[in-house]
């Protein structure tokens, strides 16, 4: 029995149309995905027939046999809550931040008209999508919880009145190799049991063949491809499908040959980083611990691991970002000094590259100004015009974008800003956190050769923090391996994958295969 079913539909935004012509039906049980990059359409084919967004829609939507275009808001709205079920990429910004989980469960389960739930009934929820000691995290806020966990939560709130469809826009993009794929087999298993369908978008081709029934491309609202979702993902006939599938890394790809790396530039020694937990006589965390390592003239070290293993906290702490509590680091065999007694010249030999450049850009300042300000406080002048369009250039963006703010800006175009400021400063090494990895195929793919790029051309070091292994293998001379606080591995890209010796390491590339 069809569930949802698109015939022609398009989408208007004022007088301009960006989705055009898209046909789908959807069965009972089955998932069907929508996948293309960045600005293809494929988000709002799928939230614009429900009420979600901005534009309007054309053609016939149909839920049930029920059309959706034109369908006055206050019957959209009960339909919604009654019928359908959302999932999306950001759980920390879709789940609301003063109510616990209980609160979410409660008022997900009672939109479609019925009592409040029980605390057992609540429960079975949260074991249903796999939630660790369920009874603990009834009382916990979002911020309490880990990605993860969120999103599990998300899941749960979004099924808890039974919907007849379940829509899920980038629910996993954002998660680690493991995370991303317990939860599409946690969101697959609920369809498949419940009988339930799912509209999935995603840029992860990968994910998408192995979950996925049927499969559309789009590119500029339109499809350019259609049909099985193994057949397309792994032999597609297109060139746009092509060229996705060359950009997304792989682990059974060809090692790219890096540069020739140089002297010893950075040395950790038995580095820790300790946080206190929230609340009374909670005790402290060990975020880090014993860490050692070193990055050579030229190198880019990698270092992987799942959400909450402490890649980020070690580099923040390199970095001079973040706390240090034990260990020492060294630049050239030089001590450098903990992050508040760090000097400019010491903040000038490396710069970060922060996972959300768009927030890490102030909104209100120009392109210019942004990629200024690290010059500027560390240099003590401020570039002239003709060095803030090189810096633009550098990064394969016009010198007209100088004038352009963040809100101005594709995900794509505000990383390679991000990239230009940290490289206003001359820095000789860069701090790479997870950067492309909310990024479509295709951008994510120019960003990691920009990063290529400027590193031959220009000799840098690179410490690259990702939960994407194919992507270390692709750009890493070595990978370090971090679980639960500590680097249990580290070796050659080569050695690495030909002989794992840890479990850690052997989890990881399983569930990156």
């Amino acid at each position: 029995m069809s569930v949802l079913q698109l015939s022609g539909f398009g989408v208007d935004i004022g007088e301009q149309r960006l989705v055009s012509d898209v046909s789908l039906e959807i069965g009972e049980g089955e998932i069907v995905a929508l996948a293309g990059a960045s600005g293809s359409g494929k988000s709002l084919t799928a939230i614009t027939p429900f009420g979600l967004s901005a534009g309007n829609g054309t053609g016939s939507a149909r839920l049930g046999g029920e059309e959706l275009v034109h369908l006055p808001e206050a019957e959209m709205a009960k339909l919604r809550a009654q019928k359908i079920g959302f999932v999306f990429q950001q759980p920390l910004t879709a789940l609301t931040p003063h109510r616990s989980v209980r609160q979410h469960l409660q008022e997900a389960a009672m939109q479609a008209g019925g009592g409040a739930p029980t605390t057992r009934t609540m429960l079975a929820m949260l074991d249903a999508v796999g939630l660790a000691d369920p009874q603990a995290k009834l009382a916990q806020y979002p911020h309490r919880l880990s990605g993860g966990e969120r999103q599990r939560v998300l899941i749960a709130c979004a099924i808890a009145h039974g919907p007849k469809l379940l829509v899920a826009d980038e629910p996993t993009s954002a998660l680690d190799a493991s995370l991303r794929r317990d939860m599409m087999g946690l969101l697959t298993g609920l369809c498949r049991k419940q009988n339930m369908a799912m509209l999935l978008v995603s840029h992860d081709l990968a994910s998408v063949e192995r979950d996925a029934d049927r499969l559309l491309l789009l590119k500029n609202g339109e499809v350019v491809e259609q049909g099985s979702a193994a057949q397309i993902s792994q032999k597609p006939k297109s060139g746009y499908g092509k060229a996705l599938m060359a950009a997304t890394p792989r682990l059974t790809e060809e090692m790219l040959t890096l540069p020739d790396t140089g002297e010893t530039l950075l040395e950790v020694r038995g580095l820790s980083v300790r946080f206190k937990k929230p609340g009374w006589r909670a005790g402290y965390l060990d975020a880090v611990k014993d860490a050692s390592l070193t990055l050579a003239k030229g190198e880019t070290l990698a270092i992987v691991g799942g959400s909450g293993s402490g890649k980020s906290t070690l580099g923040r702490a390199i970095a001079g970002l973040g706390p240090v509590n034990a260990g020492e680091i060294t630049w050239q065999g030089d001590l450098l000094p903990p992050r508040k007694k760090r000097t400019a010249q010491h903040r000038r030999l490396i710069q970060p590259v922060f996972q959300d450049p768009v927030a890490s850009l102030n909104p209100r300042w120009r392109v210019a100004d942004s990629i200024a300000e690290p010059a500027e406080q560390i240099l003590g002048t401020r570039p002239p015009e003709a060095r803030i369009a090189e810096l633009l250039a550098e990064v394969d963006l016009p010198a007209e974008f100088a004038e352009r703010r963040a809100a101005q800006l594709s995900g794509g175009q505000a990383q390679r800003v991000a990239i230009a400021r940290a490289l206003s400063a001359n820095p000789e090494m860069l701090l790479i956190d997870a950067a492309p990895s909310a990024l479509d195929p295709l951008v994510a793919d120019g960003v990691s050769r920009l990063f290529r790029k400027i590193q031959q051309e220009r000799g840098l070091s690179m410490v690259f923090i990702t939960h994407d292994l194919a992507l270390a293998r692709r750009c890493a001379h070595r990978i370090a391996v971090m679980d639960a606080g500590e680097i249990v591995e580290m070796a050659t890209r080569e050695e690495l994958f030909s002989t794992p010796k840890t479990e850690a390491t052997k989890k990881l590339i399983r569930a990156s295969s």
